[in-house]
């Protein structure tokens, strides 16, 4: 799949919910952003980041793991100008949903990290860990989330970590590319 294309067609943050979500979604995602907080340390490690990052995210207004997970991407993104985040909406890029399946399944969110000139370099989503332990834990309610009551503070917390995690090693590996180095002299 060529990402550069879907990337470039692809949405910021507020204008993702603004032109795919209605009103009511829109009100569980900034229910959600405004409770993605940041430590100093992991503010510090994302300012340090030098080599741009495009992070391109498939998701749905509509879906509760997306609702859960979403803000934390645009919060991680609002730390670093080099971080540019993309949404599309799953159902209008189908083919970069067909290209992005998990598991046999068309999963949101999905997100491909990509290098300055669009290569591909990872792929992270779903849902984390931590959410996959807490199902686990819970075996309770439906098998998606609503995203009518925004996961608890731990989970939350957890969750940031470990996309803060993806978002650290795709920028490493940005950062020791043999191929970037060279093309920045450093």
């Amino acid at each position: 799949m060529e990402w550069g294309p879907v990337f470039a067609q692809g949405l910021s943050y507020r204008d993702f919910l603004a032109k795919h979500a209605t009103p009511d979604q829109q009100k569980r995602w900034q229910a959600v952003y405004d409770s993605v907080t940041l430590t100093g340390d992991q503010r510090e490690l994302l300012g340090g980041f030098v080599r741009e990052m495009r992070v391109l995210c498939i998701a749905g207004a509509w879906c509760g793991d997306c609702v859960n997970q979403c803000p934390i991407l645009a919060r991680i993104a609002e730390q670093n100008p080099r971080i540019v985040v993309r949404f599309v909406d799953r159902d209008v890029q189908a083919a970069a949903q067909e290209a992005a399946m998990m598991n046999g399944g068309r999963r949101v969110p999905a997100v491909i990290f990509l290098s300055e000139d669009d290569y591909e370099c990872g792929r992270y989503g779903d849902r984390t860990l931590a959410t996959y332990r807490q199902m686990a834990a819970d075996r309770l309610g439906p098998a998606c989330p609503t995203g009518i009551v925004p996961p608890g503070p731990a989970l939350l917390s957890a969750a940031t970590a470990e996309w803060l995690g993806q978002f650290e090693r795709n920028q490493l590996m940005l950062r020791l590319s043999k191929r970037l180095r060279e093309k920045h002299g450093d």
